[in-house]
This record gives structure tokens, C-alpha cells and sequence, in this order.
């Protein structure tokens, strides 16, 4: 059992760090106040290489593994959560989709736009009444003269509302089987007329990651759009939320190890008594154990995605991966902003902006309890 990364990996790592600390910390209290879509990173981003690492070359894509994709996310969450938000949705949700059940001219359409970062992806699946019970779909569309007419309303969107929003792949009920929901998945170009983005939400954190509802009123789009096979699209999203779960919890460790960086530095400058509060054994045991929380979650997430890359059942740790980072996520913002004292209340501060970024990823790609149903039916219970 080899727990080295390659140099490829490293080199990749050392490269998003630097581009985090360089582009993004200086810019991410100032596009968190303003709530103002970071299109300039997202730029650098796919100038990178970063908007499509998991996709093959020949689409656009950098031909990277799902370890190196955890790495980046990792590294982008450490600064600035938004910015790694943008990067997992459009990579994970918006375009997995398509690379995994889009036809050959689905895939050529839309690939090379979307791993460049000229266009962002979206998935529209949660809608009012379908959020952990992802299969209460209430979203239709029939097909009428070879096109498939769309109605219903998505809530939670990520990214479908930008300048740069290129498509989005919605959950739909498009018939019944024996009494049960027909769910297809279909491609709806940005700009189709019957399709709406609404205002965006006014949220807790992630101020500035696109997050929006969408309408869809008779939105007509080619029989063609159809992703994947009639029928498949429960099938299909589970699948893609296993994926996402990754890109999830690869952010709970960068946001933690964000909030221990945070909190150590400031512990080594602060004075109190005559010497640095790194020195009092209270502060040092938050310090340890949120170091060791940490490095247990991150091998976690590695785990998951080599499973994955290994092509094995990776379910369960992505689950098991998800529900541990989520609450370290949140653990070590709340004891970063304790060890910071008043000044971690104050939007100055980084970990201010932590503390409220990280209660999401309790909640977003599957809550704590349904990652706990997920694990607990894989263990038999």
C-alpha cells in the first residue's frame, strides 16, 4: 500500500496551491462581500487546464484522474470555497453527464467548450419537492413532433445562471412504467426560449458561486437532447451524485485544512500572557486534533477516488468520505474562529468567511442523513 502521491499528483497539488494563494486569496473576501461571479479565475482556470482534468484529451480535457481532481478542489477550497464550488459543479454535475451518457455528437458539441471553461455546466436535478428524495421528480416533458416539451421548476441550481452558462441536464418524468415515473435526463441549451434562471438566492455563504432556481414553460429542444437512453435517468443521477460526493468531500478537507492554516498562524502571532497562545496546551489540543481529523478525512477522499479510478464500487466511501468531511468541515471553521477569539467574527478574517461557507457541505450533494442511509444499507442494516 503505497500512500505517496506520484510526482504527477504533487506537481499538480504544488500548482493549484500556488495559483490559489496567488489569484484567488487576494480577491476572495472582496468577490464574497460584493457576491460577484468570479469570471476572471474561471478564465485562469481553464487556461489551466483545471475545468476539465477527469476528461479525456481528444474532448478538451486535461486526461487527469479522479485523485487529481480531488487534489485540485482540495487545494481551491483551502482559499476560497466559491471558486471551488464553481469548478466541482461544472466538473462533477454539469459535465459527467454528458461525458458518461452523452452519443458521440452530444459529446462533441459540448465537451471541448465546457473542459476549456468557455461554458459552464449545470445539473438540474433538486427541485421543491425532489430534494432528498431525489426521485419525487415533478418536472415533465412530452414528446410532441419529434421535440421534447419541458415544464416544471429546478430550485438550487449551481451555474446555470452566468454570462458563460452553456447547458444544463435536467431530471424529467417523461412517461410511466407499470404506474412508475419514466425519469429521463435532457440537455437544455442556455437560451432556449421557455427557459428561465431566476433571481439568485441570497445565502449563508458560497456569496460568490451562482446559485438560482429555473423555469421551464413549453421550453422545446430537439428529440436529440436526450441523454442517455428513455427511462435512465434515476439510474444515471445516482450515479453522478456518487461522482459529486467526491468533489464534495474533497472540499470538507480543503475547507478544514483552510481553517487549520488559519488558525495556526494566528495562534503563533497572537500574544496573551506574555507569549504566543500557540504555547497554551488548550489551544494546541484544538490545533492537534483538527490536524489529525483532517489527515484521516483526506485519506478518506483519496480512497474514494482511487476506488473509483480503479473502476470498483465507490458508494460507500464516497459516502462514508462526504459525511466525515462535511462535519470536520464545519467542526474545524467553528474552532478556527473560537482560537481567533472576537476577530473571527469579524468578515476581515478569512475564517469568518469558513465558518459560514462550511454548513453546506452537511447539506448540498446529500445530507449527513442521507449519506447515513446510503452507508448503513451497504453494510446490510
Amino acid at each position: 500500500m503505497d500512500f505517496d502521491l506520484s510526482d504527477d499528483h504533487r506537481l499538480l497539488r504544488d500548482t493549484v496551491r500556488d495559483f490559489a494563494n496567488q489569484e484567488v486569496a487576494p480577491v476572495a473576501e472582496a468577490l464574497d462581500h460584493e457576491k460577484r461571479f468570479p469570471y476572471e479565475i474561471v478564465q485562469k482556470l481553464g487556461g489551466l487546464g483545471l475545468m476539465g482534468i477527469p476528461f479525456p484529451e481528444e474532448y478538451g480535457g486535461s486526461g487527469g484522474d479522479s485523485l487529481a481532481y480531488a487534489l485540485a478542489v482540495e487545494e481551491l477550497t483551502r482559499v476560497d470555497s466559491s471558486v471551488a464550488i464553481t469548478l466541482c459543479a461544472h466538473t462533477s454535475l454539469g459535465t459527467q453527464p454528458i461525458y458518461l451518457f452523452g452519443n458521440e455528437e452530444q459529446k462533441r458539441e459540448w465537451l471541448p467548450q465546457l473542459c476549456s471553461g468557455a461554458k459552464l455546466g449545470a445539473f438540474g436535478l433538486t427541485e421543491p419537492e425532489a430534494g432528498s428524495d431525489a426521485g419525487n421528480v415533478k418536472t415533465r416533458a412530452a414528446l410532441r413532433d419529434g421535440n421534447w416539451v419541458v415544464d416544471g421548476a429546478k430550485q438550487f441550481i449551481t451555474n446555470a445562471g452566468t454570462d458563460i452558462s452553456g447547458v444544463v441536464a435536467i431530471t424529467a418524468v417523461t412517461g410511466e412504467n407499470d404506474g412508475r415515473k419514466e425519469i429521463s435526463n435532457i440537455l437544455i441549451p442556455n437560451g432556449t426560449p421557455g427557459y428561465e434562471q431566476g433571481t439568485p438566492y441570497r445565502k449563508m455563504g458560497w456569496n460568490a458561486s451562482d446559485t438560482r432556481p429555473l423555469t421551464f414553460t413549453e421550453c422545446t429542444v430537439p428529440e436529440e437532447n436526450l441523454l442517455g437512453p428513455r427511462g435512465n435517468g434515476f439510474k444515471q443521477f445516482l450515479h453522478i451524485l456518487d461522482i459529486g460526493r467526491i468533489g464534495v468531500a474533497a472540499m470538507g478537507v480543503g475547507l478544514a485544512q483552510g481553517a487549520l492554516d488559519q488558525a495556526l498562524a494566528y495562534a503563533k502571532d497572537r500574544q496573551a500572557f506574555g507569549q504566543s497562545i500557540s504555547k497554551f496546551q488548550a489551544i494546541q489540543g484544538k490545533l492537534a486534533d483538527m490536524a489529525t481529523e483532517i489527515e484521516a478525512g483526506r485519506l478518506l477522499v483519496y480512497k474514494a477516488a482511487m476506488e473509483k479510478d480503479l473502476g470498483r464500487n465507490f458508494s460507500l466511501t464516497a459516502a462514508q468520505a462526504k459525511l466525515k468531511t462535511g462535519r470536520l468541515a464545519v467542526r474545524c471553521a467553528e474552532e478556527a474562529v473560537q482560537i481567533h477569539g472576537g476577530y473571527g467574527y469579524i468578515e476581515e478574517y478569512p475564517v469568518c468567511r469558513m465558518y459560514r461557507d462550511a454548513k453546506i457541505l452537511t447539506i448540498g450533494e446529500g445530507t449527513d442523513e442521507v449519506q447515513q442511509m446510503v452507508i448503513a444499507r451497504a453494510l446490510g442494516a
